[in-house]
């Protein structure tokens, strides 16, 4: 059986990163009894992935891992159990039972997140809300990004899904995973360079709201949460 875990992460933790993050869940699992399978051979590890791990410094209320179990646990149970054991900053907010097939891992589905980003250093001119308006109707917004040897110019409007502005913030939807990823940052960096504001001169805080897969087609998406993809396990 395999199970998809839903947690949250919040306050002085979102300064930890992936690889310790996932060390502290190697912990939590043993510490609340989750029955957790591991892998054979020689060095046997917990079979457990996540799905498209947060940057360090952004906060969450949907990040999600896999993991296999060698018998059935309530859910009920296990989110109760893994509480009991976590520390302030991180909370379980669900455990479901996931499909056994290698393709519908978190990590390969994932197909877009939703943000919401606010402007931490620095400030946007008077009325810039109205000019985030025309920021995203133009037909290209050209950046450059970082690739593993240097950097190029692409256009990253086709990778944002939705983008408004919400009480002072941005609320985006954008392509998130192995296929096409791109950053909040990257999207708050264009808008302020459009604003006229140099990008090394604000910052930012971005929050995660949920991450989806696309149940759709590529030309039609239609984005679901990775917990619906799941069932609750009953007692």
């Amino acid at each position: 059986m395999k199970a998809r875990i839903k947690f949250r992460k919040y306050g002085a933790m979102k300064f930890i990163g992936h690889l310790d993050i996932m060390r502290y869940f190697q912990k939590a699992m043993r510490r609340a009894d989750i029955p957790i399978a591991f892998t054979g051979g020689y060095s046997p590890h917990m079979i457990m992935s996540f799905a498209n791990p947060l940057g360090v410094g952004v906060t969450s209320d949907g990040e999600y891992f896999d993991i296999e179990l060698t018998k059935s646990i309530p859910s009920d149970q296990a989110v109760r159990q893994l509480n009991e054991t976590m520390v302030e900053g991180i909370d379980i907010v669900s455990f479901v039972e996931i499909p056994d097939n290698k393709k519908e891992t978190g990590m390969s589905i994932v197909a877009a997140a939703d943000y919401i980003s606010n402007v931490k250093t620095g400030a946007f001119p008077l009325g810039w809300e109205k000019q985030a308006e025309t920021f995203i109707a133009q037909d290209e917004i050209k950046v450059w990004k970082a690739t593993k040897k240097s950097e190029k110019e692409v256009d990253i409007k086709p990778m944002i899904y939705k983008f408004e502005i919400r009480e002072n913030s941005v609320y985006m939807l954008i392509a998130t995973g192995s296929v096409e990823n791109l950053k909040p940052e990257l999207v708050m960096e264009a808008l302020a360079v459009y604003l006229g504001i140099e990008k090394e001169n604000v910052s930012f805080a971005h929050h995660r709201l949920e991450v989806y897969a696309n149940a759709g087609t590529e030309d039609e998406k239609k984005f679901v949460s990775l917990e619906s993809l799941g069932k609750k396990i009953e007692a």
